[in-house]
């Protein structure tokens, strides 16, 4: 059990995707998370309403089972297999959440203060990020999964301006919009 507990190294999850994705292109597949929230709503029968969700979803199936394969995966690693004790925090990353007056996360890789308070703030916040996130893959053509490992794996060139885009406005998130927030 201690194996499967223990932090493993970057390459060993890299390796795994590479051949997960290598066994995608050969079946013809390509893998992307967001791409299913079109699959849900062309299952509950939004397509008779709106063009955009009218196509056939069970083609997609095998990617609805993915996304149920990750909840499952995750309740898992962090019900049975999580041990905090495995990953620690660079001194530098802690010294900048404090200088964003966010205390030093305990025991959790996730500030307190942005994920354990329900303050109108913080909910505010979190439902604007989510609708970015929800209008950004859409108007990408796709989230950071589908982009960044299956788009780039395929060599497709609006995949590569895409990550590039992700990365930049992570980057403008991170060293001048958080620090307005906080």
């Amino acid at each position: 059990m201690e194996f499967i507990t223990q932090t493993w190294h970057w390459s060993i999850s890299g390796f795994l995707i590479g051949m997960v994705m290598l066994v995608l292109i050969y079946f013809g597949k390509t893998f992307g998370m967001s791409s299913n929230l079109r699959s849900l709503c062309a299952m509950t029968g939004a397509g008779r309403f709106i063009p955009f969700f009218d196509w056939d979803w069970k083609e997609q199936r095998w990617n609805l089972i993915v996304v149920l394969g990750a909840m499952i995966g995750g309740f898992i690693a962090v019900h049975f297999l999580h041990n905090a004790t495995n990953v620690t925090l660079n001194p530098k990353t802690i010294e900048q959440l404090k200088l964003l007056g966010l205390e030093e996360p305990n025991g959790k890789l996730l500030p307190n203060a942005l994920f354990n308070n329900s303050s109108p703030k913080i909910i505010i916040l979190l439902i604007i990020g989510g609708f970015l996130i929800g209008f950004g893959s859409r108007y990408a053509g796709g989230c950071t999964s589908g982009h960044a490992i299956s788009g780039l794996s395929n060599l497709q060139v609006p995949s590569l301006k895409a990550v590039i885009g992700f990365f930049i406005g992570g980057l403008i998130m991170a060293h001048f919009l958080l620090p307005l927030i906080f």
